[in-house]
């Protein structure tokens, strides 16, 4: 199966994630298990890249698998069976620029995405300790519309970095 173009998919891949939102995020333990939750992140395409961004927080299991191992797999599912995936590379944004900017990216991001971070207890500010900004850069892609593939019309899109 050849793969089609990044200009293709990133767009198709945004409207589904965001449409669906939550996504189940995977990571691997410091054992080498699995070890999966569900997060929200806000997607970002600039015409040339796809960048994620997930507001989480740096003192959590999820930045102990990262830090040995940082790559973070996400699945969305909608009980329509519309379905799409990323694989990506994960970089944590420590600066308090970034943290700022992260935090108003969630803040002003529309809806349904967007929301007001500070609606969870430990995140204050963009500087609680508990606040963190994570960068996901796709190294894959996938898209699949499963509610039209059963009718014949759907569509798979996939994406690999070279």
């Amino acid at each position: 199966m050849n793969d089609d173009p990044l200009d293709v998919v990133a767009p198709a891949f945004i409207e589904m994630a965001h449409r669906i939102v939550w996504a189940t995020a995977a990571t691997v333990d410091t054992a080498g298990n699995p070890s999966t939750r569900i997060l929200h992140p806000v997607w970002e395409w600039d015409g040339s890249k796809i960048t994620g961004w997930i507001a989480t927080s740096p003192l959590s299991t999820k930045a102990k698998h990262l830090a040995k191992l940082p790559r973070l797999s996400l699945t969305y599912w909608h009980p329509d069976h519309d379905t799409c995936n990323a694989v990506c590379a994960a970089t944590w944004e420590d600066s308090p620029e970034d943290r700022r900017a992260g935090w108003r990216r969630f803040a002003e991001a529309p809806a349904p995405v967007g929301y007001d971070p500070s609606i969870i207890p430990a995140w204050t500010s963009p500087e609680a300790e508990a606040f963190g900004i994570l960068r996901v850069e796709p190294v894959s892609l996938r898209v699949m519309d499963g509610s039209r593939m059963v009718k014949g019309t759907g569509r798979l899109l996939t994406w690999r970095a070279s």
